[in-house]
């Protein structure tokens, strides 16, 4: 057998296996109006979708996603959307040195955000090097995205820049 199709199969079987065996960790956050969220907590959707960044070059591209998926997910524009059952959440992360930066940034972010979005940014102070350990958050500069079952667990995951197919595919696992 080619050695590529075998290390191909390990890699994809691999992901196949982090997506339906791993468990999302708590993670605390607030909406910019003060409202504390816990990400991951059990939920009476079948679906949460989590969009995190963790660095100043990945945030304008997690904020991409937000109309998008918004869009699709909240708003439930699209072919099948009115059979979704999901809660959709994007979390700009701060670590370390740009913990400072988190009031600042909530105030900024309440005077130009679009207001049907206010209540899916999240935002969160975080030990990234957990994260990155339990959720495999590797590449700094991208954003990544996990689909949790009403359980926590998660089903799906995709990461970096926003695409249409990325989208859906978050889509597809949201209609099996």
């Amino acid at each position: 057998m080619n050695p590529r199709i075998v290390l191909l199969s390990s890699v994809l079987l691999s992901g196949s296996f982090f997506s339906s065996a791993q468990s999302f960790p708590a993670v605390q956050g607030e909406t910019a109006a003060g409202k504390e969220v816990v990400l991951a907590a059990s939920t009476d959707h079948a679906f949460t979708i989590i969009g995190l960044a963790y660095s100043e070059k990945a945030k304008p591209l997690l904020e991409d996603w937000y109309e998008p998926a918004y869009l699709r997910f909240v708003a439930k524009h699209g072919l099948f959307a009115s059979s979704y059952d999901c809660q959709v959440y994007f979390a700009p992360l701060f670590t370390g040195l740009n913990k400072a930066a988190y009031g600042p940034s909530i105030n900024k972010f309440k005077k130009g955000a679009a207001p049907e979005v206010v209540d899916h940014v999240i935002f969160c102070k975080v030990d990234i090097d957990e994260l990155k350990t339990t959720l495999g958050l590797n590449e700094r500069d991208i954003p990544y995205f996990f689909v949790l079952d009403r359980t926590g667990k998660v089903v799906h995951r995709t990461q970096g820049a926003f695409t249409e197919e990325k989208l859906e595919a978050l889509e597809e696992v949201l209609l099996r």
